[in-house]
């Protein structure tokens, strides 16, 4: 149940903001939306040999990679990919904008997107699920190449229903309820109990690492599907999920990245924040539910005065300034406009986030965004999904959301 009476504003789809969200949508579509992502050091297939079955290789190859201040994945041939949670993110950004324009090139565009990703799923399970195109060694797994996760399937989820609700096209509701049939049916389930549940990150039945934002993250798709069908047991299920993030909020409102916390380095960083708060606020506005109101409140709170400069730039963890990630720009516009747009505030921090991203990340000469801003320098890495298509969709959020002041 919503506490605030949302205030109506009337955005424009074009001019300001809406240019810049052109010109990343260009760039994608140049590009045919194949790019680099954050932790594919792996999709060199020579590293990918050198590395091996080992870990700790596996993992140096990823970090130092990722950690480079300079684009190297060129010189060391990783190989560009389709990554199914960028082609989620510039999807919803392009439904976006045909709702306030009906143009009929962004809803083709859309279609393009999620048709190709309705095509395109990882098998070996019920269902439909997605993971990334590259393999992946986490502190607390190994992921190979496509192996289903909760993480894109949620998101792609999202992107399906956004499609079955502005375009009316049931293929991307049945296509949702796959995603969700995967996502509380694969294995597996780390914690249950006759109120909460917490789902693992990739379907593995060895990996019992928790990571909070996943179920969440699915909590907040599967109330918004149950109540788009009226399904009564997928609304429990989903209060079920988030109830468990829920309780492992902090006293001062912030959660850990992982349960236990010793588990992972990461602390109370930003962008999984964001996630969790706009799980919240998703599962609210379904089940018209004001159970986890006070939560939010107390997240949101933490969230813009531990997580972002006053001026707007984003904090990589609560205790550490640098570097400024773009994720975390894009996560904070996204997270602020989703509160304006149900709660009737946050345009305001919205915006300040906004500005301060496009006077220090944005390249108007290439059209990109800068991977990270860090003490001494910003890294001009060229990360398609990272700096793209998270900023295409915070974009366009504000844009619909809390409309375009210039």
């Amino acid at each position: 149940m919503v506490k605030n009476t949302p205030t109506m504003i009337v955005p424009r789809a074009h001019g300001g903001h809406g240019d810049v969200l052109q010109r990343v949508l260009d760039v994608a579509r140049h590009d045919d939306y194949e790019g680099y992502s954050k932790h594919d050091a792996l999709n060199a297939r020579w590293l990918e040999a050198l590395a091996g079955g080992s870990r700790l290789r596996r993992l140096a190859a990823i970090q130092v990679v990722m950690r480079s201040p300079i684009h190297i994945r060129p010189l060391l041939r990783v190989r560009k990919a389709r990554n199914p949670k960028g082609l989620s993110l510039f999807a919803r950004a392009h439904l976006a904008r045909h709702r306030m324009s009906g143009s009929p090139d962004d809803a083709r565009s859309a279609r393009d997107l999620l048709d190709w990703l309705i095509a395109n799923p990882s098998g070996g399970f019920d269902g439909l699920a997605w993971g990334y195109p590259y393999p992946w060694q986490d502190a607390g797994f190994f992921a190979p190449r496509n192996l289903p996760n909760r993480v894109v399937t949620s998101f792609v989820g999202q992107a399906l229903l956004d499609g079955y609700e502005t375009l009316d096209d049931d293929r991307y509701l049945e296509a949702a309820s796959g995603a969700v049939r995967f996502l509380l049916d694969a294995p597996k389930t780390l914690f249950e109990d006759e109120a909460r549940r917490c789902v693992s990150y990739v379907p593995d039945e060895s990996i019992d690492w928790i990571v909070m934002d996943v179920s969440a993250l699915v909590g907040a798709l599967t109330a918004r599907l149950g109540a788009l069908v009226g399904d009564e047991k997928l609304l429990e299920e989903s209060g079920r999920l988030v109830r468990y993030v829920v309780s492992k909020q902090t006293d001062d409102g912030a959660w850990f990245y992982a349960e236990p916390p010793s588990a992972s380095r990461i602390a109370h960083d930003n962008y999984h924040t964001g996630f969790i708060l706009d799980a919240i606020l998703l599962h609210a506005q379904a089940t018209d539910s004001a159970e986890f109101d006070e939560a939010y409140d107390r997240g949101i709170d933490f969230y813009q005065r531990r997580l972002f400069d006053p001026d707007g730039a984003p904090r990589f963890m609560s205790d550490r300034r640098y570097p400024f990630d773009i994720h975390g720009s894009a996560q904070g516009i996204i997270t602020f406009s989703l509160r304006q747009k149900h709660r009737g505030e946050g345009a305001d921090v919205a915006g300040r986030v906004l500005d301060w991203t496009l006077a220090n990340m944005w390249d108007p000469k290439s059209g990109w965004f800068y991977y990270q801003k860090r003490r001494a320098l910003r890294t001009r890495i060229r990360e398609l999904r990272w700096c793209q298509g998270w900023m295409s969709l915070a974009l366009a959020s504000y844009l619909e959301n809390c409309g375009d002041p210039e």
